[in-house]
C-alpha cells in the first residue's frame, strides 16, 4: 500500500512538472503568416469587429477559448487560402501553412477534427489495454504494475493530443509534446526491463540496474523537458530526440522478437516485432504531408490512425 502510495505521489510530482513547464515557450510563423494579403486581412477584421471584445463570437466557440482576434486569424486563413487556389494552378501549391498548420476547417469549434477523433480512438485502445491487463495478469507478476504504467502513460500522451487538436495554444502545444516524449521515454524504459528481466529480484544485480535505469530514464526526460521549456523551443531538436529513443526501443524490440521466434517458433513470439514495423510504416506517412483533404485529413491525422490497430494489437 505504501509503495502504491509513493507512486501516485510521483505521477502527481510529474504532472505538476509538466504543467509549469508548459506554460513556458515560443511561438513560430509559417510562410502564410507573413502574406501581406493575410496580415491586411486580419487587421481589417479585427478593426471591424473586435472593439467590442469577444461579444460577436458564438457561445460554444468562447467556450473553447475562441476570441475575436483568434476568429479574424482563423477566418483569413480560409479567405485568403480560397482566393489563391482560385487564382493559382495546384502545381504552385496555393496552400500554405499559417503558424506551423495547415488551414483546416472547423467542426464545432474543433481545429482539426480528424486528428481529434482518430487521437481518441488511440485513448480508448489503451483503455481497454489497461483493463484487459488488469483482468489477465496475475496481481503477483513482476510485469504487471509497469505494463499498466505504460498504459496510463498512453493515456495521458492521447489526451494531451486530443486536446491540442481541439484547440491549438501554447498550453495545449506543450502538454502535447511533453506527453508524446513521456510516452516515447517510457516505452524505451520498459523495453529494456522486459527484454533483459531487470523487474526480477534474482540476482542481486538486477535490482540495482533497474534503480539505474529508472533514474537515467528520469533524469534524460527531465532534462529534455526543461530545455525546451526554458532554454529554447526547438521543433527540430525535438523530433530528433524522439527518433533517437523511439528507433532505439524498436531495435530491441525486433531483434528480442527475431530471437524468440528462432528459438521457440511460436507465432505470438514475433508480434512485438510486426507491431513495432506497422507503427514505423504508419509513421512515414508524416514524410508525405500534405494540404488536408477537404481540409480536414491530412497526414498528420492518417498516423493517429495508422497507430490504432497496433497500439490495440499490444494488449493481446
Amino acid at each position: 500500500m505504501a509503495i502504491g502510495t509513493a507512486r501516485r505521489k510521483t505521477y502527481y510530482w510529474c504532472f505538476l512538472f509538466l504543467l509549469l513547464a508548459a506554460f513556458v515557450g515560443k511561438s513560430t510563423a509559417s510562410l502564410g503568416d507573413h502574406l501581406p494579403d493575410f496580415k491586411e486581412c486580419v487587421k481589417v477584421c479585427q478593426a471591424e469587429n473586435c472593439p467590442d471584445g469577444n461579444s460577436v463570437i458564438p457561445i460554444h466557440l468562447r467556450l473553447m477559448l475562441w476570441t475575436c482576434p483568434s476568429e479574424c486569424d482563423y477566418t483569413c486563413q480560409h479567405v485568403v487560402t480560397d482566393r489563391r487556389v482560385a487564382r493559382d494552378p495546384p502545381m504552385l501549391n496555393p496552400v500554405l501553412q499559417f503558424h506551423g498548420k495547415w488551414p483546416f476547417r472547423r467542426i464545432l469549434g474543433m481545429q482539426e477534427p480528424f486528428s481529434v477523433l482518430f487521437s481518441f480512438f488511440n485513448f480508448v485502445a489503451h483503455w481497454h489495454g489497461i483493463g484487459r491487463l488488469r483482468e489477465t495478469v496475475p496481481s503477483w507478476h513482476s510485469l504487471r504494475s509497469y505494463y499498466i504504467a505504460f498504459g496510463y502513460c498512453g493515456l495521458a500522451c492521447w489526451t494531451f493530443s486530443t486536446l491540442f487538436h481541439t484547440r491549438d495554444l501554447s498550453l495545449t502545444e506543450k502538454l502535447d509534446y511533453f506527453g508524446a516524449g513521456a510516452n516515447v521515454m517510457y516505452g524505451l524504459y520498459l523495453a529494456i526491463l522486459r527484454i533483459f528481466r531487470l523487474d526480477q529480484e534474482e540476482p542481486r544485480h538486477k535490482p540495482t540496474l533497474r534503480r539505474l535505469l529508472t533514474t537515467v530514464c528520469a533524469l534524460l526526460y527531465t532534462l529534455h523537458v526543461c530545455y525546451l521549456s526554458f532554454w529554447s523551443w526547438d521543433y527540430t531538436y525535438n523530433m530528433i530526440a524522439n527518433i533517437v529513443v523511439g528507433m532505439a526501443q524498436n531495435v530491441l524490440w525486433v531483434g528480442f522478437s527475431i530471437y524468440r521466434y528462432r528459438k521457440y517458433g511460436k507465432e505470438w513470439m514475433a508480434w512485438p516485432g510486426m507491431i513495432v514495423v506497422w507503427i514505423i510504416l504508419a509513421m512515414s506517412l508524416e514524410l508525405l504531408d500534405f494540404p488536408p483533404w477537404h481540409e480536414l485529413i491530412d497526414a498528420h491525422s492518417l498516423w493517429h490512425l495508422g497507430t490504432v490497430i497496433p497500439t490495440a494489437w499490444w494488449y493481446l
